[in-house]
């Protein structure tokens, strides 16, 4: 574990686990790095470097008052990128994370990234426009900050049963697992957090999309109550010229038991092909 100053003088907390072919995770909202330690810990037992950092504003990294969009937070990435010097890197990014790698992408171009992993990921744009109808309203997104800015904590708490599937009928999900997401969610600075919502839900990546030219697995869940299958990995493994789509029946935005098997599974043979 370490931590980087970026050229803007934030400290950037991350994971660096194993040696081998760098892949690089990015978290979802609300939470921070510590949300990929059972893929970090897989990988990086199957001979490759785990790396994941926790967004600024998140978990360990610098509470800064401002930044918190996506152009800042590709940058992010791209400089722990290049403070560790890595090459031939998967890309790996959940929800708000699959946002930050494609507009790393998108940025940054992938004369360092050899494949990218998009899982539940945010993109094209979550957001209903008139390009967009399959999108979530306006509203859906305002009372997701209403509920942070007037009780996080409880927020956070009825956030984790959508987020898992616990509200469908024969969910197994622990109330380790929520309470877990629940600690990980209170780690994040009130301000980050509110403005993140902004950038998942209102930022247009498809031009970023269209940037992608490695290889690349969209994973989602075909019961995501969070980021709807249809304005998102349906739409997007489309816009990448190298994509595979893999759907997930039943499963939900987050990943737990026989899901997070199958994507382990998925992860392992993709790093492999």
């Amino acid at each position: 574990m370490g931590v980087f100053t970026t050229k803007a003088g934030l400290d950037i907390f991350y994971k660096d686990w194993g040696s081998g072919r760098p892949i690089v995770f990015s978290h979802g909202w609300p939470l921070n790095s510590d949300a990929w330690d059972n893929q970090l810990n897989l990988v990086a037992s199957a001979g490759y470097r785990a790396i994941a950092h926790d967004r600024r504003g998140h978990g360990r990294s610098t509470q800064t008052w401002d930044g918190h969009d996506m152009d800042h937070y590709a940058d992010d990435l791209g400089e722990l990128i290049e403070a560790l010097d890595l090459h031939d890197a998967t890309l790996v990014g959940h929800s708000t994370g699959g946002g930050e790698v494609t507009r790393y992408i998108g940025r940054h171009g992938t004369s360092r990234v050899a494949q990218a992993v998009l899982l539940g990921a945010v993109p094209p744009i979550m957001l209903k426009t008139d390009e967009n109808p399959e999108g979530l309203p306006i509203e859906a997104f305002d009372a997701i900050r209403a509920g942070v800015a007037a009780d996080r904590s409880q927020f956070y708490k009825d956030l984790s049963e959508p987020f898992y599937g616990v509200n469908r009928p024969g969910s197994t999900v622990s109330q380790g697992a929520r309470d877990a997401f629940w600690l990980l969610s209170m780690q994040v600075g009130i301000k980050a957090a509110l403005d993140c919502i902004k950038a998942f839900s209102e930022t247009d990546f498809t031009a970023d999309l269209g940037a992608i030219d490695v290889p690349t697995l969209v994973a989602h869940g075909d019961d995501d109550q969070i980021v709807p299958i249809v304005a998102s990995a349906e739409k997007s493994s489309k816009l990448i010229k190298d994509a595979t789509l893999k759907v997930y029946p039943g499963a939900p935005h987050g990943l737990t038991g026989a899901y997070e098997q199958a994507f382990n599974a998925d992860l392992l043979a993709f790093l492999d092909s």
